[in-house]
């Protein structure tokens, strides 16, 4: 639920506090939220941002999850 509320979900990054468009740069549910709408309903979007940033979170995750999975193995 964190990562739902501080994306641009809900409100527009524009309309957020300071601190809380930092977090929403951040948070690469924001970036799939405007590939999202930018496919569906057609509002700019910035497509290239939004896929690199969303592969690397992907990347890094799998990346963590695949070390640590040798120590939770033992």
């Amino acid at each position: 639920m964190p990562l739902f509320f501080g994306s641009n979900a809900l409100y527009p990054v524009d309309l957020m506090p300071g601190w809380l468009q930092a977090i929403s740069l951040a948070n690469p549910l924001s970036y799939q939220v405007d590939a999202l709408r930018g496919l569906l309903i057609g509002t700019p979007s910035h497509l290239l941002l939004d896929f690199g940033v969303l592969t690397l979170a992907t990347a890094l995750g799998i990346t963590s999850a695949s070390a640590l999975l040798g120590r939770l193995a033992r």
